[in-house]
Parts: structure tokens; C-alpha cells; sequence
């Protein structure tokens, strides 16, 4: 085994062991902030491992997606969402942790029997590939480039949509009759008490 095995090696066992102990932190951690945070841990561990395969635009997608676009909204959602009760064990739990266990040890012995039954055969020649980031820019921006274009603007159109429904305006009472006026996009799930704490 010479040194760059041995560094693949190396690396790919930190990734694996780093990935299964965030995921493993993502199920068992008692704050749902800490599992967000963890979460994002599992995938920046995934995109080290697609590295390690010259996936390098999956890593970067991995990265740009789910790190900074679908982790960072479960961080938003969960922080936004002030809603703090006591926590009440819910009934059946017992029956319900039983059969998640047996759902899971049922997944990992159907992979594990895949894992072993699979005739895996590790490359003893090492070639060095291009980089695929440079052919897909030149697909997206050729040969793709009118779809490219209007999956940009749906997402621009779901993003503005998305602020205007999440908008909340201040209403504020009239002094005369101390009903709360009519503002646009006011919308009537708004509480009052925010509005009494503003003025």
C-alpha cells in the first residue's frame, strides 16, 4: 500500500466515522437544534465522500443543496417556530420504539446481506479524470440553457411567493373605534398581542 492509498484510506474511514456518529447524533440527540446542526454535519460528511469518489460536482451540489439550502431551512423553521410546551410521552411509545427497532434492524441486514453477497474489487491503477464541472457548464449553458434558465425563474417566482405568504403587517387600532384597521396583506392569524407590544 503506498501513501495515496493509504491517505484515501485514512480519509474515508474519518468521513465514514464522522458521518455514522452525526447521524446516529441527528436521532438521538434530546434538542432538535443540536440534531439541525448534526444534520448538516452528515451531509458535509457525504460530500467528503463523494469527493473521495471524483464526484466533485456532486459534492458541490451536496454542499450548495442540502447544506445550504435545505439544512439552513430546518434551522430557520425550527428556530422561527418558537413554540415551547412541555414534553408529554405520547402513548404506544414502547410499541412504536419495538417496531422502529425492527424496521431498522431489518434495513441494516438487508444491507449488510447486500454488502457481503456484492463482488466488490478495488482498483489497483490509479488514473487521474478530468474534472466534469467544466463539460456540464458548457451543457447548461448550450444545449440546456432555456431550461436552465426557467427552472431559475420558478425558483425565483417560489421565493417571492414564499415572502409575500410569510409577511406579516402591523395592525394597528383605531383610536376612535379600537377596532384594527384594514392594511394589505394583513393577514387575520396575525396576533394582536404583537401588534399591542409594538406601539
Amino acid at each position: 500500500m503506498n501513501l495515496g492509498e493509504s491517505v484515501q484510506l485514512g480519509s474515508f474511514a474519518i468521513l465514514a466515522l464522522m458521518m455514522l456518529g452525526s447521524a446516529l447524533g441527528v436521532v438521538l440527540a434530546g434538542n432538535i437544534v443540536y440534531s439541525a446542526f448534526l444534520l448538516g454535519l452528515t451531509f458535509i460528511s457525504m460530500a467528503g465522500l463523494y469527493l473521495l469518489l471524483n464526484a466533485d460536482f456532486v459534492a458541490a451540489a451536496q454542499i450548495l443543496v442540502y447544506v445550504g439550502a435545505v439544512n439552513v431551512l430546518i434551522l430557520f423553521g425550527v428556530m422561527l417556530v418558537n413554540k415551547r410546551e412541555d414534553y408529554v410521552p405520547a402513548a404506544g411509545a414502547l410499541l412504536r420504539q419495538v417496531v422502529t427497532a425492527l424496521v431498522c434492524a431489518g434495513l441494516f441486514a438487508l444491507l449488510a446481506a447486500v454488502v457481503l453477497t456484492s463482488p466488490w474489487q478495488l482498483a489497483t491503477d490509479f488514473q487521474t479524470v478530468e474534472s466534469s464541472i467544466v463539460t456540464l457548464a458548457q451543457h447548461f449553458f448550450s444545449d440546456y440553457l432555456l431550461p436552465f434558465e426557467v427552472a431559475s425563474v420558478l425558483l425565483l417566482m417560489a421565493m417571492i411567493g414564499a415572502i409575500v405568504l410569510a409577511r406579516r403587517d402591523l395592525l394597528v387600532d383605531d383610536p376612535t373605534t379600537g377596532q384594527p384597521t384594514e392594511t394589505e396583506l394583513a393577514l387575520p392569524e396575525r396576533p394582536k398581542e404583537l401588534a399591542a407590544t409594538d406601539r
